[in-house]
C-alpha cells in the first residue's frame, strides 16, 4: 500500500520514527539498523512494509529498499513475525543477516534473542535458496563497486557461470582495462576470459 514516506522526522528513537509528510504524521516501527542510518537527520525517506492485523494496521520502515527485502524474505519464514524480523535486523545488518543465512551460520543467528537453534535451521533451510539467488547484484552494490560491475556480474550469472568465477574475470578485466568500462564491453572481455 504505501512504498515509502518521505517527510521531516518528527520524532525518534531506536525503535520508532515519527515521519511528518504534509501535515501527517506516520508513526513507523524500525530496526536499530535504521535508526543510525537516520539519526542526526532532519528529514528522511523510509522504505515501508505495512502489516494489518485484525486488530491493528502498523508500518514498518527500512533506510533502505535491501533491508526491506530482507524483513519480507525473514517474514515470510513460518514462526517469524515482524517484530522478530525487526529484531533480527537490529541485532545484525541486513547483509550480515544474509551472509548468515546463505553460510549457514547457525551460530551468529542464534546469537539473536529469541533465535534458537531450531528457529535458526528454519531460517537457513526456507530462505538459503532463495537468498542466494539475489546475492549476487547485492554484494556488489553494499560493497560500494560500481554499477557496471554488478550489472555485468548479474548478466554473466543468467548466462549460467558459477558467480565466484564471474567475479575473479570480471576484476581480472578492471586490471588489464581500467575501472571506467561500459558494462557490454566488461560482459565481453569478462567471457572471453571464462
Amino acid at each position: 500500500m504505501y512504498s515509502f514516506i518521505e517527510g521531516r522526522i518528527a520524532e525518534l528513537n531506536p525503535a520508532i520514527v515519527v515521519i511528518d509528510c504534509q501535515g501527517i504524521g506516520y508513526m513507523i516501527n524500525i530496526s536499530l539498523n535504521t535508526y543510525s542510518k537516520i539519526v542526526g537527520k532532519e528529514s528522511c525517506r523510509i522504505h515501508t512494509h505495512l502489516v494489518v492485523r485484525e486488530d491493528a494496521m502498523i508500518l514498518y520502515g527500512f533506510a533502505d529498499d535491501h533491508e526491506r527485502v530482507v524483513f519480507q524474505q525473514l517474514i515470510s519464514v513460518s514462526g517469524v513475525g515482524p517484530n522478530t524480523a525487526r529484531l533480527i535486523l537490529s541485532s545484525l545488518g541486513p547483509n550480515e543477516v544474509v551472509d548468515a543465512i546463505v553460510h549457514e551460520n547457525v551460530k551468529a543467528l542464534q546469537s539473536i534473542k529469541g533465535i534458537g537453534g531450531k528457529s535458526a535451521l528454519r531460517l537457513i533451510v526456507d530462505l538459503k535458496d532463495k537468498m542466494q539467488k539475489d546475492t549476487p547484484v547485492r554484494e556488489i552494490l553494499g560493497s560500494g563497486h560500481n554499477t557496471a560491475k554488478a550489472e555485468a556480474l548479474s548478466a554473466l550469472v543468467m548466462l549460467g557461470f558459477n558467480k565466484t568465477m564471474a567475479e575473479k574475470a570480471i576484476e581480472q578485466v578492471f586490471k588489464v582495462e581500467g575501472l571506467d568500462l561500459p558494462v557490454e564491453h566488461l560482459v565481453k572481455s569478462s567471457l572471453k576470459i571464462l
